[in-house]
């Protein structure tokens, strides 16, 4: 039985090379390892960049989920640092941190105006970023997870700033991306290639990856840069399936970096006639799920300064 309503014909899209599209963002923007970041300190910084070493040292999880913003603010480089020291074993991400990721390695630039161009109808519509779509129909006829083959491609690339992909340092280090896709969220969704199908599967792999490393969450760490609804939302579902199968996970460290303010005390859970309710990493990240003897730290700051001063504090404790 077919269904009775009518659907967008994508043969008529105009989809245009990145050539012509004006980038907001370009390769002098992502911070060396070596230089200044803007400055930020916390009294409960050291104490998480103790738990992130201890978490190394056994061999807890260290997952790091992020929004796509972490990635626009220019710290790939200081991300890539810690993969490769082991700092993290894990990083989540939505979609759109996948194709900032992909225009970075391949033209070093990415972001495009979302006002200039929603006027005209070419917002999304670019041709090689478009290439991700093909990317996700073979990670789903192999079996692969969709952020494990984009990273695979990317190393294997002769992109010209492949270096700054933190899919392709991942997939090099053996460190899985998880890349979380919500149908309709993101450009790639409006090309004539996408199979919803095939970015269904490859994703839903990558939440079952995303599962089975959170089932070694005892004992370690979860951190979220910037992510309002997808870490929160996709933690709690994994967390849920580690408890469901005899995974004692209980006692582990969450910490939330993000620009929102949240007044009195963060690990209270606030009423529902407050605003601030609905700020999902407060309530799931850094109340409900570490209710059973996790502790969970909250830092407020741009994440141009925030995850450097992380970094330098894990290299501190680390070096003791």
């Amino acid at each position: 039985m077919g269904s009775k309503y009518e659907v967008f014909d994508r043969s008529r899209l105009t989809v245009k090379p990145l050539a012509e599209r004006t980038h907001d963002l370009h390769a002098d923007h992502w911070l060396p390892l070596d230089v200044p970041t803007p400055p930020f300190s916390h009294p409960h910084l050291p104490e998480l960049a103790q738990r992130i070493v201890a978490a190394k040292r056994s061999g807890a999880a260290r997952i790091l989920m992020m929004g796509a913003h972490l990635l626009r603010a220019g710290v790939n480089r200081h991300i890539i640092d810690l993969i490769e020291r082991g700092s993290i074993d894990h990083i989540a991400m939505n979609g759109a941190g996948m194709i900032h990721d992909y225009e970075l390695a391949r033209i070093g630039s990415t972001t495009e105006s979302v006002a200039r161009y929603i006027r005209t109808g070419e917002f999304g519509l670019w041709r090689e970023t478009g290439e991700l779509n093909d990317w996700a129909s073979e990670a789903a006829a192999q079996g692969l997870g969709l952020g494990e083959n984009a990273g695979r491609r990317i190393a294997s690339s002769a992109y010209p700033y492949k270096e700054l992909s933190v899919l392709a340092a991942a997939y090099r280090c053996s460190v899985p991306v998880t890349v979380h896709v919500g149908i309709g969220y993101d450009i790639l969704h409006e090309h004539p290639n996408c199979d919803g199908a095939a970015v269904g599967a490859a994703s839903y792999r990558d939440f079952l990856i995303f599962a089975r490393t959170v089932e070694r969450l005892e004992g370690g760490v979860l951190l979220s840069f910037g992510s309002a609804i997808m870490a929160p939302e996709v933690y709690l579902k994994a967390l849920a399936m580690a408890r469901n199968v005899g995974n004692d996970v209980r006692h582990f460290t969450t910490a939330v970096f993000d620009l929102v303010p949240i007044q009195g005390d963060i690990h209270k859970e606030l009423p529902k006639t407050d605003p601030g309710y609905y700020f999902r990493p407060q309530k799931t990240i850094l109340v409900r799920t570490v209710a059973d003897g996790g502790e969970s730290f909250y830092f407020c700051g741009d994440h141009r300064s925030t995850l450097p001063a992380m970094r330098r504090a894990i290299l501190e404790h680390d070096r003791r």
